[in-house]
Protein backbone atom coordinates (compact mmCIF):
# COMPACT_ATOMS: atom_id res chain seq x y z
CA UNK A 1 0.00 0.00 0.00
CA UNK A 2 1.26 3.45 -0.91
CA UNK A 3 0.06 7.01 -0.30
CA UNK A 4 0.09 9.42 -3.24
CA UNK A 5 -0.51 13.13 -3.57
CA UNK A 6 -3.42 14.05 -5.85
CA UNK A 7 -4.34 17.49 -7.15
CA UNK A 8 -8.06 18.17 -7.42
CA UNK A 9 -9.56 20.28 -10.23
CA UNK A 10 -10.09 23.08 -7.71
CA UNK A 11 -6.32 23.24 -7.13
CA UNK A 12 -6.58 21.67 -3.69
CA UNK A 13 -4.46 18.65 -2.89
CA UNK A 14 -5.15 15.54 -0.85
CA UNK A 15 -3.54 12.17 -0.32
CA UNK A 16 -4.91 8.92 -1.68
CA UNK A 17 -4.06 5.30 -0.86
CA UNK A 18 -3.46 2.70 -3.58
CA UNK A 19 -2.76 -0.99 -3.22
CA UNK A 20 0.19 -2.78 -4.81
CA UNK A 21 -1.67 -3.02 -8.14
CA UNK A 22 -2.40 0.75 -8.06
CA UNK A 23 -6.07 0.25 -7.34
CA UNK A 24 -7.63 2.89 -5.05
CA UNK A 25 -9.42 2.14 -1.78
CA UNK A 26 -12.68 4.10 -2.17
CA UNK A 27 -13.63 4.18 1.53
CA UNK A 28 -10.17 5.34 2.60
CA UNK A 29 -9.97 7.92 -0.17
CA UNK A 30 -13.41 9.25 0.75
CA UNK A 31 -12.28 9.60 4.36
CA UNK A 32 -9.05 11.40 3.39
CA UNK A 33 -11.03 13.74 1.15
CA UNK A 34 -13.33 14.39 4.10
CA UNK A 35 -10.32 15.21 6.30
CA UNK A 36 -8.81 17.53 3.69
CA UNK A 37 -11.99 19.35 2.61
CA UNK A 38 -14.82 18.46 4.98
CA UNK A 39 -12.76 19.10 8.12
CA UNK A 40 -10.47 21.63 6.43
CA UNK A 41 -7.54 19.56 7.69
CA UNK A 42 -4.00 20.62 6.89
CA UNK A 43 -2.27 18.83 4.06
CA UNK A 44 0.35 17.56 6.51
CA UNK A 45 -2.42 16.06 8.65
CA UNK A 46 -4.00 14.39 5.63
CA UNK A 47 -0.62 13.03 4.60
CA UNK A 48 -0.02 11.60 8.07
CA UNK A 49 -3.46 9.93 8.04
CA UNK A 50 -2.83 8.51 4.55
CA UNK A 51 0.50 6.96 5.57
CA UNK A 52 -1.04 5.51 8.73
CA UNK A 53 -4.00 4.00 6.88
CA UNK A 54 -1.71 2.59 4.19
CA UNK A 55 0.10 0.69 6.96
CA UNK A 56 -3.25 -0.48 8.36
CA UNK A 57 -4.38 -1.81 4.97
CA UNK A 58 -1.01 -3.45 4.37
CA UNK A 59 -1.35 -5.28 7.69
CA UNK A 60 -4.94 -6.32 6.88
CA UNK A 61 -3.71 -7.83 3.61
CA UNK A 62 -0.90 -9.65 5.43
CA UNK A 63 -3.36 -11.48 7.72
CA UNK A 64 -5.95 -12.05 4.97
CA UNK A 65 -8.65 -9.86 6.52
CA UNK A 66 -10.85 -7.18 5.08
CA UNK A 67 -10.45 -3.91 7.00
CA UNK A 68 -14.09 -4.16 8.13
CA UNK A 69 -13.33 -7.44 9.93
CA UNK A 70 -9.96 -6.45 11.42
CA UNK A 71 -11.24 -4.83 14.63
CA UNK A 72 -10.85 -7.88 16.92
CA UNK A 73 -7.23 -8.27 15.81
CA UNK A 74 -6.01 -4.70 16.39
CA UNK A 75 -3.80 -5.86 19.25
CA UNK A 76 -1.82 -7.84 16.69
CA UNK A 77 -1.66 -4.70 14.54
CA UNK A 78 -0.03 -2.79 17.40
CA UNK A 79 2.60 -5.52 17.73
CA UNK A 80 3.11 -5.53 13.95
CA UNK A 81 3.68 -1.76 13.99
CA UNK A 82 6.27 -2.15 16.72
CA UNK A 83 8.28 -5.01 15.25
CA UNK A 84 7.68 -5.51 11.52
CA UNK A 85 9.25 -3.48 8.76
CA UNK A 86 7.55 -2.43 5.53
CA UNK A 87 8.58 -5.60 3.68
CA UNK A 88 9.20 -7.87 6.64
CA UNK A 89 10.97 -11.19 6.50
CA UNK A 90 10.32 -11.65 10.19
CA UNK A 91 9.95 -9.69 13.41
CA UNK A 92 12.67 -7.19 14.23
CA UNK A 93 14.72 -7.73 17.38
CA UNK A 94 14.36 -4.03 18.22
CA UNK A 95 11.28 -1.84 18.00
CA UNK A 96 10.73 -0.38 14.55
CA UNK A 97 8.34 2.31 15.83
CA UNK A 98 8.17 3.85 19.26
CA UNK A 99 5.03 4.18 21.43
CA UNK A 100 4.32 7.74 20.33
CA UNK A 101 4.37 6.85 16.62
CA UNK A 102 2.27 3.72 17.18
CA UNK A 103 -0.32 5.73 19.12
CA UNK A 104 -0.42 8.32 16.35
CA UNK A 105 -1.12 5.60 13.76
CA UNK A 106 -3.81 4.06 15.94
CA UNK A 107 -5.48 7.47 16.37
CA UNK A 108 -5.74 7.75 12.57
CA UNK A 109 -7.18 4.22 12.32
CA UNK A 110 -9.77 4.95 15.03
CA UNK A 111 -10.77 8.17 13.25
CA UNK A 112 -11.20 6.28 9.97
CA UNK A 113 -13.29 3.53 11.58
CA UNK A 114 -15.48 6.08 13.38
CA UNK A 115 -16.08 7.78 10.05
CA UNK A 116 -16.98 4.43 8.49
CA UNK A 117 -19.54 3.86 11.26
CA UNK A 118 -21.03 7.32 10.71
CA UNK A 119 -21.31 6.64 6.96
CA UNK A 120 -22.94 3.24 7.48
CA UNK A 121 -19.95 1.35 6.06
CA UNK A 122 -19.29 -0.38 9.37
CA UNK A 123 -21.46 -1.64 12.21
CA UNK A 124 -21.67 0.49 15.34
CA UNK A 125 -20.60 -2.58 17.32
CA UNK A 126 -17.09 -1.98 15.98
CA UNK A 127 -16.78 0.97 18.37
CA UNK A 128 -16.75 -1.36 21.36
CA UNK A 129 -13.50 -2.79 19.98
CA UNK A 130 -11.96 0.68 19.82
CA UNK A 131 -13.06 2.12 23.16
CA UNK A 132 -13.68 0.94 26.68
CA UNK A 133 -16.90 1.59 28.64
CA UNK A 134 -19.27 1.83 25.71
CA UNK A 135 -22.06 -0.12 27.33
CA UNK A 136 -24.10 3.12 27.60
CA UNK A 137 -24.08 3.41 23.80
CA UNK A 138 -27.63 2.42 22.91
CA UNK A 139 -28.67 2.00 19.26
CA UNK A 140 -30.75 5.18 19.25
CA UNK A 141 -27.85 7.34 20.56
CA UNK A 142 -25.13 8.44 18.21
CA UNK A 143 -21.53 7.90 19.27
CA UNK A 144 -20.59 11.57 18.81
CA UNK A 145 -23.45 12.64 21.12
CA UNK A 146 -22.17 10.42 23.92
CA UNK A 147 -18.54 11.34 23.24
CA UNK A 148 -19.32 14.98 23.98
CA UNK A 149 -20.33 14.02 27.53
CA UNK A 150 -17.96 11.12 28.21
CA UNK A 151 -14.29 10.82 27.43
CA UNK A 152 -13.86 7.22 26.37
CA UNK A 153 -10.60 5.46 27.01
CA UNK A 154 -9.05 4.21 23.79
CA UNK A 155 -8.01 0.60 23.59
CA UNK A 156 -4.72 -0.44 21.99
CA UNK A 157 -2.80 2.52 23.37
CA UNK A 158 0.82 2.14 24.44
CA UNK A 159 2.31 3.90 27.42
CA UNK A 160 4.40 6.82 26.19
CA UNK A 161 7.47 8.22 27.92
CA UNK A 162 7.15 11.68 29.43
CA UNK A 163 7.45 14.26 26.65
CA UNK A 164 10.86 15.88 26.40
CA UNK A 165 11.40 19.09 24.45
CA UNK A 166 14.47 18.75 22.28
CA UNK A 167 15.41 22.38 21.86
CA UNK A 168 18.49 23.99 20.37
CA UNK A 169 20.66 25.75 22.95
CA UNK A 170 21.57 29.42 22.67
CA UNK A 171 25.14 28.42 21.84
CA UNK A 172 23.92 26.19 18.99
CA UNK A 173 21.73 28.96 17.58
CA UNK A 174 24.63 31.42 17.82
CA UNK A 175 26.77 28.93 15.90
CA UNK A 176 24.10 28.63 13.18
CA UNK A 177 23.86 32.40 12.82
CA UNK A 178 27.63 32.63 12.66
CA UNK A 179 27.77 29.96 9.96
CA UNK A 180 25.08 31.67 7.84
CA UNK A 181 26.63 33.48 4.88
CA UNK A 182 23.47 35.24 3.74
CA UNK A 183 20.96 37.56 5.38
CA UNK A 184 18.09 35.35 4.20
CA UNK A 185 19.48 32.36 6.10
CA UNK A 186 19.97 34.43 9.26
CA UNK A 187 16.35 35.60 9.03
CA UNK A 188 15.11 32.01 8.64
CA UNK A 189 16.96 30.86 11.76
CA UNK A 190 15.91 33.95 13.71
CA UNK A 191 12.21 33.75 12.77
CA UNK A 192 11.93 30.19 14.11
CA UNK A 193 14.12 30.88 17.15
CA UNK A 194 12.60 34.24 18.21
CA UNK A 195 8.98 33.74 17.04
CA UNK A 196 8.45 29.98 17.30
CA UNK A 197 7.19 29.62 13.73
CA UNK A 198 6.69 26.17 12.27
CA UNK A 199 8.49 25.37 9.04
CA UNK A 200 5.29 25.51 6.98
CA UNK A 201 4.18 28.75 8.65
CA UNK A 202 7.46 30.50 7.87
CA UNK A 203 7.61 29.35 4.24
CA UNK A 204 3.93 30.20 3.71
CA UNK A 205 4.32 33.85 4.73
CA UNK A 206 3.35 36.49 2.17
CA UNK A 207 4.48 40.07 2.12
CA UNK A 208 1.07 41.25 3.35
CA UNK A 209 1.51 39.16 6.50
CA UNK A 210 4.56 41.15 7.66
CA UNK A 211 3.66 44.18 9.81
CA UNK A 212 7.07 45.19 11.12
CA UNK A 213 5.97 48.75 11.95
CA UNK A 214 5.51 50.56 15.28
CA UNK A 215 1.91 51.25 14.23
CA UNK A 216 0.14 49.15 11.57
CA UNK A 217 -3.14 51.07 11.56
CA UNK A 218 -2.31 52.34 8.07
CA UNK A 219 -2.47 48.68 6.99
CA UNK A 220 -5.87 48.27 8.62
CA UNK A 221 -4.42 46.32 11.54
CA UNK A 222 -5.03 47.31 15.14
CA UNK A 223 -2.32 45.11 16.71
CA UNK A 224 0.38 47.35 18.13
CA UNK A 225 4.10 46.98 17.55
CA UNK A 226 6.03 44.85 15.09
CA UNK A 227 4.31 41.54 14.38
CA UNK A 228 3.31 39.14 11.64
CA UNK A 229 0.14 37.24 10.81
CA UNK A 230 0.14 33.47 10.38
CA UNK A 231 -2.57 32.61 7.84
CA UNK A 232 -3.34 29.19 6.47
CA UNK A 233 -3.38 28.96 2.68
CA UNK A 234 -2.90 26.38 -0.07
CA UNK A 235 0.52 27.31 -1.39
CA UNK A 236 2.34 26.08 -4.51
CA UNK A 237 5.45 25.19 -2.47
CA UNK A 238 3.33 22.85 -0.28
CA UNK A 239 4.08 24.94 2.82
CA UNK A 240 1.04 25.50 4.99
CA UNK A 241 0.13 26.58 8.49
CA UNK A 242 -1.04 23.65 10.58
CA UNK A 243 -3.96 25.39 12.28
CA UNK A 244 -6.91 26.74 10.34
CA UNK A 245 -7.13 29.55 12.91
CA UNK A 246 -5.05 32.62 12.03
CA UNK A 247 -2.91 34.17 14.75
CA UNK A 248 -0.67 37.16 15.40
CA UNK A 249 2.93 36.69 16.58
CA UNK A 250 4.83 39.72 17.95
CA UNK A 251 8.38 40.30 16.67
CA UNK A 252 11.30 41.67 18.68
CA UNK A 253 13.91 44.14 17.45
CA UNK A 254 16.41 41.40 16.59
CA UNK A 255 13.94 39.68 14.24
CA UNK A 256 13.02 42.99 12.60
CA UNK A 257 16.70 43.80 12.10
CA UNK A 258 17.48 40.47 10.42
CA UNK A 259 14.39 40.89 8.22
CA UNK A 260 15.49 44.36 7.10
CA UNK A 261 18.90 42.99 6.14
CA UNK A 262 17.22 40.19 4.18
CA UNK A 263 14.95 42.65 2.34
CA UNK A 264 18.01 44.62 1.19
CA UNK A 265 19.74 41.42 0.06
CA UNK A 266 16.67 40.25 -1.84
CA UNK A 267 16.28 43.63 -3.58
CA UNK A 268 19.78 43.16 -4.99
CA UNK A 269 19.49 39.50 -6.01
CA UNK A 270 15.80 39.48 -7.01
CA UNK A 271 15.14 43.03 -8.23
CA UNK A 272 11.97 42.00 -10.09
CA UNK A 273 10.50 40.61 -6.84
CA UNK A 274 8.93 37.74 -8.77
CA UNK A 275 6.94 36.36 -5.84
CA UNK A 276 4.99 37.83 -2.94
CA UNK A 277 6.26 35.02 -0.71
CA UNK A 278 8.60 36.22 2.02
CA UNK A 279 11.16 33.40 1.87
CA UNK A 280 12.30 32.64 -1.68
CA UNK A 281 15.21 31.04 -3.49
CA UNK A 282 18.05 33.52 -3.98
CA UNK A 283 21.07 31.28 -4.47
CA UNK A 284 19.58 28.42 -6.51
CA UNK A 285 17.52 28.51 -9.67
CA UNK A 286 14.88 29.51 -10.34
CA UNK A 287 15.54 32.68 -8.34
CA UNK A 288 12.52 34.29 -6.71
CA UNK A 289 10.30 31.23 -6.35
CA UNK A 290 9.11 30.31 -2.83
CA UNK A 291 11.42 28.00 -0.90
CA UNK A 292 10.07 24.48 -0.43
CA UNK A 293 9.94 22.88 3.05
CA UNK A 294 12.62 20.32 2.20
CA UNK A 295 14.93 23.14 1.19
CA UNK A 296 14.71 24.61 4.68
CA UNK A 297 15.78 21.31 6.23
CA UNK A 298 18.66 21.11 3.78
CA UNK A 299 19.72 24.63 4.75
CA UNK A 300 19.80 23.79 8.47
CA UNK A 301 21.74 20.63 7.67
CA UNK A 302 24.37 22.67 5.83
CA UNK A 303 24.55 25.28 8.60
CA UNK A 304 24.89 22.60 11.29
CA UNK A 305 27.78 21.02 9.40
CA UNK A 306 29.46 24.34 8.65
CA UNK A 307 29.18 25.31 12.33
CA UNK A 308 30.70 21.91 13.27
CA UNK A 309 27.87 21.16 15.67
CA UNK A 310 27.81 17.61 17.09
CA UNK A 311 24.19 17.16 15.98
CA UNK A 312 21.94 18.44 13.22
CA UNK A 313 19.55 21.21 14.22
CA UNK A 314 16.01 20.68 12.92
CA UNK A 315 13.24 23.27 12.50
CA UNK A 316 11.20 22.05 15.46
CA UNK A 317 14.23 22.39 17.75
CA UNK A 318 14.34 26.14 17.09
CA UNK A 319 10.60 26.38 17.75
CA UNK A 320 11.06 24.50 21.03
CA UNK A 321 13.84 26.93 21.99
CA UNK A 322 11.43 29.84 21.61
CA UNK A 323 8.76 28.15 23.72
CA UNK A 324 11.25 27.16 26.42
CA UNK A 325 12.59 30.72 26.58
CA UNK A 326 9.07 32.20 26.89
CA UNK A 327 8.24 29.74 29.69
CA UNK A 328 11.51 30.48 31.51
CA UNK A 329 10.70 34.20 31.34
CA UNK A 330 7.37 33.60 33.11
CA UNK A 331 5.09 32.97 30.15
CA UNK A 332 1.81 31.26 31.03
CA UNK A 333 0.16 28.32 29.31
CA UNK A 334 -2.45 30.50 27.60
CA UNK A 335 0.26 32.85 26.28
CA UNK A 336 2.25 29.91 24.93
CA UNK A 337 -0.82 28.42 23.31
CA UNK A 338 -1.58 31.65 21.46
CA UNK A 339 2.03 32.32 20.43
CA UNK A 340 2.63 28.76 19.20
CA UNK A 341 -0.79 28.22 17.62
CA UNK A 342 -1.60 25.09 19.63
CA UNK A 343 -5.12 23.70 19.37
CA UNK A 344 -5.02 22.38 22.96
CA UNK A 345 -3.52 24.08 25.98
CA UNK A 346 -2.12 20.71 27.08
CA UNK A 347 0.29 20.92 24.14
CA UNK A 348 1.76 24.09 25.65
CA UNK A 349 2.07 22.77 29.21
CA UNK A 350 5.06 20.59 28.34
CA UNK A 351 7.16 23.78 28.26
CA UNK A 352 6.07 24.80 31.77
CA UNK A 353 7.98 22.06 33.59
CA UNK A 354 10.46 24.13 35.61
CA UNK A 355 14.16 23.39 35.82
CA UNK A 356 15.81 22.72 39.23
CA UNK A 357 17.17 26.28 39.22
CA UNK A 358 13.68 27.71 38.74
CA UNK A 359 12.34 25.51 41.55
CA UNK A 360 15.11 26.73 43.85
CA UNK A 361 14.41 30.33 42.88
CA UNK A 362 10.69 29.90 43.62
CA UNK A 363 11.47 28.75 47.17
CA UNK A 364 14.09 31.46 47.72
CA UNK A 365 11.58 34.16 46.76
CA UNK A 366 9.33 33.22 49.71
CA UNK A 367 10.15 35.56 52.63
CA UNK A 368 11.92 33.81 55.50
CA UNK A 369 10.76 34.19 59.13
CA UNK A 370 12.48 37.01 61.00
CA UNK A 371 13.74 36.86 64.59
CA UNK A 372 11.21 38.06 67.10
CA UNK A 373 8.17 36.64 65.33
CA UNK A 374 6.04 34.36 67.56
CA UNK A 375 6.80 31.09 65.77
CA UNK A 376 10.58 31.74 65.84
CA UNK A 377 10.78 32.03 69.66
CA UNK A 378 9.32 28.65 70.46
Amino acid sequence: MRAFLVRLPSGCRYWTVLDETFRPHPEVDEFLLHVRLGRDGAESTTQSYAISLALFLQWCASIGKDWRDAGPYLGRFVYWLQHYRRDPTGPSATAVRGPRRVNSIMAAVRSFLRHAVACGQLSKDALTVLYESLEMLRPEIEFEQVARQHRFRSRHRLSEPAPVTDNASDDEVAALLGAARHARDRFIVTAMWRMGLRRGELLGLRGSDIHFLPNSSVLGCGFGGAHLHVVRRDNPNQASAKSRRSRVVPADWFTVQTYDQYVAERAFLDPDHRSDFVVVNLFTTPVGVPMRPGGLNELLHRLSGRAELPRQILPHMLRHSFATSVAAAGGTADELRELLGHAWISSSQVYLHPSPDRLRGAVDRVPSPRPGQPWTDQ
